[in-house]
């Protein structure tokens, strides 16, 4: 089931991203390659590559830590939140 990145998750694949991105743009610089819509697509590809892989390192490292978290909520229990508050559940016009 779907589950949300941890906040650590979004902080180092952020910062991961930026530090890739640097890096690559650099060593493209070095190598000759130059600037353009190609290159900038380049970076931009295996910078995600890179930051998406950190942040799947984060979260299988927080859950060998934390253990499991519960997958998010499904309609049926949202709809048991609303009763217990008081409040209708919405129509949805079909």
């Amino acid at each position: 089931m779907f589950t949300l990145p941890s906040l650590w998750n979004l902080i180092i694949s952020t910062f991961v991203f930026f530090m890739a991105a640097r890096y690559l743009q650099r060593y493209l610089e070095e190598q000759g390659l130059p600037k353009g819509m190609t290159r900038g697509t380049l970076v931009f590809a295996l910078a995600s590559l890179v930051s998406w892989g950190s942040g799947e390192m984060v979260d299988w490292t927080q859950e060998k830590i934390e253990g499991p978290q519960p997958a998010a909520q499904t309609s049926d229990d949202l709809s048991q939140l609303l009763k217990m508050v008081g409040q209708t559940q919405p129509v949805i016009a079909e």
